[in-house]
């Protein structure tokens, strides 16, 4: 595989926005890096897609800045360039929640590791004797791809959706653990804080969501695929591509550049 796709985000407080995207899409125009950036107050969200060098050279500029140096990368290999275009863009939020209180850069909620969590989903229970309630905090075409077996579904269309579906099913998960599980991380950080503030008692976000759990164990546990938002639609749990096409107007999955944010 040719094409090294990566996938990151932090939460952490920026500033001078417009300055860091004049300076994140010049590194990246210069090194024919394409994908999407979405950069706020509370972090910078991205998805990008080139060769090999190209991508760590990137990461080494992009990590000269303090803020930056601890963020974790996701990768997988794809035979073509999924994405059509670069795009850096300057967003009220990385993952918009519509939220302002839930603040993940000033403290995390738990997190629970992959292998952690297959423990728990093997033996039925977490380590205190508790059901566990897998939580799918995607968006509902992103679940129908594949998600944990058993996983809590809200059919969510966006997640500004999130809070409201919590109020409505909330006595659901009384007396659970309740996981929350996203793609990469970033939509389950905020929910299990919005959780967490909500009153339910035992909360823990899945660290480094489904891409991470697929790194360390497989498909345990999961059924299909992880969608992703470029022209592969999916990936396996040897993250592999579902599909490997070069971008196109007609072939390009209608959410997947346009829901990074929601």
């Amino acid at each position: 595989m040719k094409i090294l796709n990566i996938a990151a985000y932090k939460f952490v407080a920026l500033d001078r926005l417009p300055e860091l995207k004049a300076a994140i899409a010049q590194a990246l125009a210069a090194r024919r890096i394409l994908g999407t950036v979405l950069l706020a107050e509370e972090g910078i969200n991205l998805f990008l897609a080139a060769d090999s060098a190209a991508i760590h050279d990137f990461l080494a500029w992009l990590r000269r800045d303090a803020r930056f140096q601890d963020l974790d990368i996701k990768q997988s290999g794809s035979a073509a360039q999924p994405f059509g275009k670069l795009l850096v863009k300057i967003k009220p939020e990385i993952i918009r929640m519509n939220h302002p209180a839930i603040q993940p850069a000033a403290g995390r909620a738990p997190a629970v590791d992959a292998a952690t969590l297959k423990r728990w989903l093997d033996q039925g229970r977490d380590d205190d004797g508790r059901p566990v309630a897998m939580l799918d905090t995607r968006n509902a075409y992103e679940v129908d791809a594949g998600t944990f077996r058993g996983a809590i579904d809200w059919r969510l269309e966006k997640f500004t959706e999130f809070a409201q579906a919590v109020r409505d099913h909330r006595d659901d998960l009384a007396g659970k653990t309740v996981v929350s599980f996203c793609t990469g991380g970033i939509r389950c950080e905020k929910a299990a804080l919005y959780l967490r503030e909500a009153g339910i008692g035992h909360v823990y976000q899945l660290d480094g969501g489904i891409l991470s759990y697929f790194e360390t164990c497989g498909s345990a546990h999961f059924d299909g695929e992880c969608f992703v938002f470029d022209d592969r639609r999916g990936v396996n749990a040897a993250l592999q591509p579902r599909v490997d096409v070069g971008p196109s107007s007609d072939t390009q999955a209608p959410q997947a550049m346009g829901s990074l944010a929601d």
